[in-house]
């Protein structure tokens, strides 16, 4: 059976870098391949987002249940809420779901939607 390697997310945008920015400065995202004309690389921990310049593209808010691109298991679901929230994202409350997650959502500036979560019975 083939071996998955690490893996990153792709991402269309319309504005480039102010998405870098927000992914930077919101986030807490690295930002790399600042050098290239249409390609972002942001990376915090082992989650990458590969984020492509797409300007004549709808952004992710007009493409409805599309515009979620990610789940992402962190430790403290309560704590990066207020990380994030502190920096002016725009998220969810932290919620409990029936299936044992606890969750947040977060809406990027464009549109994409991405949860973070942690799994109740490992806290």
């Amino acid at each position: 059976m083939s071996r998955f390697t690490p893996w990153a997310y792709v991402l269309a945008v319309q504005d480039l870098d102010a998405s870098a920015a927000w992914f930077r400065d919101v986030l807490g995202f690295r930002i790399d391949w600042t050098d290239g004309q249409d390609w972002r690389l942001a990376q915090r921990g082992d989650v990458r987002l590969m984020i492509g310049h797409c300007p004549d593209d709808k952004r992710a808010a007009e493409i409805g249940s599309h515009s979620w691109f990610g789940y992402v298991e962190v430790d403290d679901v309560d704590a990066l809420h207020s990380e994030l929230t502190g920096r002016g994202a725009t998220c969810t409350p932290p919620r409990d779901q029936p299936y044992g997650m606890r969750e947040i959502v977060v809406t990027s500036p464009e549109g994409h939607r991405i949860v973070f979560a942690h799994d109740k019975a490992k806290r």
